[in-house]
C-alpha cells in the first residue's frame, strides 16, 4: 500500500474552511463588544486568509480523493513548476495510471534534477515493476537532495525487502524508526512525498517488524506484528522464543499469551 503525508493537503482545506469560522466570530457581539449600525465588518477585524488558488483548490480535490479534478485544477496553473507536476503525478499516481503519474514524475525532475520529492516519487513507481535495484537508486539519490526522511528510508528497505537483502532492508527500516517512530503506522493519507510500503513476503516483513520493535521498545506494536507474522504463516515459528531480538519480551503476558495461543495460519 502506497502512503503519502496528508498535512499538507488537509491544512489547505481547514485553511479554506478558515474564513467562515472568522466571520462568524467577527460578526459576534460578544466578540467585538459592539456591533456596527451598518451591520459592517471593521477593516481591522476583517479575516486574513490566503487566495484559493488552483494549486490549493487541487490540493482540496486530493484530500476528498477526487482526484481527476484535482488534476484539472493543478494543469491550470504554471507549467513550469516542477511542485505542480509531481502532485499532478501523485494524482495519477492514485488513480493507477501508473505511465502518466512516471511521466509527470520525470517532468519534475526535468524541471527541477534536485527535487528529492519528485526524485523519491518515481523510485515508487520501479519499486510498484519490482525494479528494485532502480527504485533503490532513485530513493538514494533523493536522500542527497534532502535532510535524512523517515519515509524515505522506509522505502530504501521495502526495496531491499523486496531483493531478499533482509540484513540491509532492517538497517534501513531501523533508521526510519530513529527518525519517526509512527513511521509504520501512517495510514491513507496525502502529500507530495510519497511511502512505499508494500512487500509481497507479509509474514517474514511482519517478523522483521516485530523485532524491531521490540528492540526500540514498543512492545505493544511487537507483539500486534508477531501476531500478524503467525497468522500469516511464518517459517521456523519454534525458534521465536529464543529470538535475542525478544529477549525482553519472552517473559511478559503478553508474548506468553501469543505463544500460548499459537495463531494458525489464516
Amino acid at each position: 500500500m502506497i502512503s503519502l503525508n496528508r498535512r499538507p493537503f488537509l491544512r489547505c482545506f481547514l485553511l479554506c474552511l478558515m474564513p467562515l469560522a472568522l466571520e462568524a466570530q467577527v460578526n459576534s457581539p460578544a466578540a467585538n463588544g459592539f456591533m456596527p449600525r451598518d451591520g459592517s465588518i471593521p477593516e481591522a477585524n476583517k479575516p486574513k486568509y490566503p487566495p484559493l488558488t488552483n494549486e490549493l483548490r487541487g490540493d482540496i480535490y486530493m484530500a476528498r480523493k477526487m482526484y481527476r479534478e484535482a488534476i484539472d485544477m493543478y494543469r491550470m496553473g504554471s507549467p513550469d513548476s516542477p511542485v505542480l507536476a509531481n502532485k499532478i503525478g501523485i494524482a495519477f499516481h492514485q488513480l493507477m495510471q501508473l505511465d502518466l503519474a512516471k511521466k509527470n514524475y520525470e517532468r519534475a525532475i526535468k524541471l527541477d534534477p534536485k527535487y528529492s520529492e519528485a526524485i523519491n516519487n518515481l523510485g515508487t513507481i520501479y519499486y510498484s515493476q519490482k525494479s528494485y535495484r532502480r527504485s533503490i537508486g532513485c530513493y538514494k539519490r533523493a536522500l542527497r537532495y534532502t535532510h535524512p526522511t523517515a519515509s524515505i528510508y522506509a522505502n530504501l528497505g521495502a526495496a531491499y525487502f523486496g531483493r531478499k537483502n533482509y540484513k540491509q532492508a532492517t538497517e534501513y527500516y531501523e533508521e526510519a524508526l530513529k527518525l519517526d517512530p509512527d513511521v509504520f503506522e501512517h495510514h491513507s493519507s496525502f502529500g507530495t512525498l510519497m511511502q512505499e510500503r508494500t512487500v509481497e513476503e507479509r509474514a517474514t516483513y511482519h517478523l522483521y517488524m516485530a523485532k524491531m520493535y521490540a528492540k526500540s521498545g514498543a512492545n505493544e506494536r511487537a507483539i500486534i506484528y508477531l501476531r500478524k507474522a503467525l497468522e500469516e504463516g511464518v517459517k521456523d515459528r519454534d525458534k521465536i522464543p529464543s529470538m535475542p531480538e525478544f529477549a525482553v519480551l519472552v517473559k511478559t503476558p503478553a508474548f506468553l499469551e501469543l505463544l500460548a495461543a499459537n495463531p494458525k495460519p489464516l
